[in-house]
């Protein structure tokens, strides 16, 4: 799904058919419109939000301009698997009713959505794009690590800036109602936002005599947004059903035998649907038409995916490079061959 169609009329006339089919939105469609009209008439934003995006329009369009990573690597980890992170074209909230269910994967859509954000706004100051900021401040002087004495140098990507507004726009409206559904997407938020500190790397460039390496100048990068991805999938599998505490402020584990959740794991309050079938309810698309592997024995074969229904087979025709060969230089020839290959399918709901 293109979620960044060029044209500012276009993102104005779809605005204007939700403000007038939907009583509720999510921010995830601001930073697509970037629009001060739609700031103050988009509906589901609290007084905060509208602040924030009417201060900081540029803001919104880099967040805009990041959604499409974040959703990427939400169907990146996905998609052999039954719900596959799949959006709605048409729909307010993008995932349908999805996440109106306090289940796990409503927690990995919040903790990757929040690390998006800070992801997208840290390569926006770096990169120069907005005037709010730009490289860290902070980074200056000298400074050690395992490899010794190294200066601050280059552009260090200013996480922190970006980690403090991705806080105050996306947390405002959780916090402003503060129930237990809030409180489950406030802890996710901040575990994504904590998964992309996580992978900050120190980067130097060697100085020196014959490159000797004896004077290094350094900077902080952000690391590929899948380590996040990579980091967030690895949470959802161990994430932690809860229950509010007693004073409402907090979580205690849901069941007797597990974990008190950390700062770092994801949190869910019910049990997902299996996704099997298309249900309003739940959200869940089911797996009709879905692409399914005859022959794997993990959660993309065709008896999983399929949930018991069975599949149906087609042959189809694919065309691969082949027979490439390298030609002194420097180029590589390849071929077009043509495959025909079977193409397995989960049945639909009967």
């Amino acid at each position: 799904m293109n979620l960044l169609p060029s044209g500012i009329f276009f993102y104005l006339s779809v605005a204007m058919c939700w403000l007038t089919s939907h009583v509720d939105a999510s921010w995830w469609y601001m930073g697509t419109i970037g629009s001060q009209v739609m700031c103050d008439n988009i509906p589901g934003l609290v007084n905060k939000q509208r602040q924030l995006c009417r201060q900081h329009p540029k803001v919104m369009q880099a967040i805009g301009a990041g959604m499409k990573d974040w959703i990427a690597e939400c169907q990146y980890q996905f998609k052999n698997h039954r719900w596959n992170c799949q959006t709605m074209a048409r729909d307010h909230n993008l995932f349908g009713r999805l996440l109106l269910r306090s289940s796990r994967e409503a927690a990995f859509v919040y903790a990757v959505s929040s690390a998006g954000v800070v992801h997208a706004l840290a390569r926006a100051c770096s990169g120069g794009q907005l005037d709010s900021c730009s490289c860290d401040p902070t980074k200056k002087g000298s400074s050690r690590d395992a490899q010794g004495a190294f200066d601050w140098g280059g552009c260090s990507d200013h996480v922190e800036h970006a980690v403090r507004f991705s806080q105050a726009f996306v947390d405002a409206k959780e916090r402003a109602e503060r129930d237990a559904r809030a409180l489950m997407n406030l802890h996710n938020n901040r575990a994504g936002r904590k998964a992309v500190k996580r992978f900050m790397t120190l980067e130097c460039k060697c100085h020196g005599v014959s490159g000797s390496c004896s004077l290094r100048t350094c900077w902080l990068a952000l690391a590929d947004f899948r380590l996040t991805g990579d980091h967030l999938r690895r949470r959802y599998n161990g994430a932690v059903q809860v229950a509010v505490d007693q004073y409402g402020a907090g979580f205690t584990a849901a069941h007797a035998h597990l974990k008190r959740p950390g700062k770092n794991d994801l949190v869910y309050l019910e049990d997902s649907p299996d996704y099997c079938v298309r249900s309003f309810e739940s959200g869940s698309l089911g797996t009709g038409g879905r692409v399914c592997n005859r022959t794997s024995r993990g959660v993309d074969s065709c008896e999983v995916m399929c949930c018991g229904r069975g599949y149906d087979t087609s042959r189809v025709s694919r065309t691969t490079k082949c027979e490439c060969k390298f030609h002194w230089c420097c180029a590589v020839h390849c071929q077009d061959c043509h495959l025909q290959v079977d193409l397995h399918t989960c049945k639909g709901q009967t």
